[in-house]
């Protein structure tokens, strides 16, 4: 039977560079795009979706953060950041912005090939994975309900609402365990999260945009309730634990 190839864009501005990544990836049976900015990447995802991005945050029209933001915004395409720049704040502010994962620039081809495989697993619901076809009930987090097996979040009308990556890891971890507190280590271990130092460090940043996503009053949270000095409990219904 045969399968689409994922589709992957690379976003570089030197030639040489997103040429060697994108040879590589065709080499391994991927469908690959590649673009020398912003402007020919939003031209071509106007045209053709993307299944990831590879994006280089180090380009002098537009820088790359910009982008993620952009693409965030429109469109749920899990991303990959390169960046010659290997300071933890980089990492924090593109994963702040909705990013998936980061590299350091010059990367090991196979290493982004691993990590792109780990984030294209993450946004696909293996058919095997479940022995019958009975699904999961939608879990209810404040004004909006989380459809695990979908991946989406919805509010009552059933309109989505986009998620990054990690803000649905995040979210499958808190509906697996309800009013039980999970600490930062454990919060890294059940979202999987790969860049731990940048990931722990940006787990406020992302409890902050779920909240403005769930909760009847961000300002005051009921849903997702910080439990100081040990981390996170979600409350299903909002009221205080007993």
């Amino acid at each position: 039977m045969n399968t689409r190839a994922q589709h992957i864009v690379v976003v570089d501005d030197e030639a040489p560079a997103r040429e060697m990544v994108g040879d590589y990836l065709r080499l391994h049976g991927f469908e690959v795009t590649l673009c020398d900015g912003g402007g020919s990447l939003r031209k071509h995802l106007d045209k053709q979706p993307a299944d990831l991005i590879v994006l280089d945050l180090n380009m002098p029209e537009e820088d790359g953060l910009s982008i993620v933001r952009w693409v965030k915004q429109h469109m749920a395409v899990p991303i990959i950041m390169l960046t010659a720049t290997a300071s933890p704040i980089d990492r924090v502010v593109g994963l702040e912005l909705g990013a998936d994962d980061y590299l350091a620039k010059p990367c090991e081809l196979r290493e982004l090939l691993a990590r792109i495989r780990v984030v294209l697993r993450r946004g696909t619901a293996p058919a095997a994975a479940a022995p019958t076809p009975a699904t999961r009930q939608p879990v209810r987090f404040g004004t909006k309900w989380l459809d695990v097996d979908a991946r989406v979040l919805r509010d009552d009308g059933g309109n989505e609402h986009p998620l990054a990556s990690s803000e649905f890891a995040l979210l499958k971890a808190f509906a697996e365990n309800p009013k039980r507190v999970l600490t930062r280590e454990r919060l890294l271990d059940l979202a999987e999260a790969r860049d731990r130092e940048a990931f722990d460090r940006a787990i406020d940043v992302r409890i902050t945009r779920i909240r403005k996503k769930i909760e009847p009053d961000p300002a005051r949270p009921s849903v997702i309730r910080t439990v100081r000095g040990a981390g996170y409990l979600f409350s299903p219904d909002g009221a205080e634990p007993g």
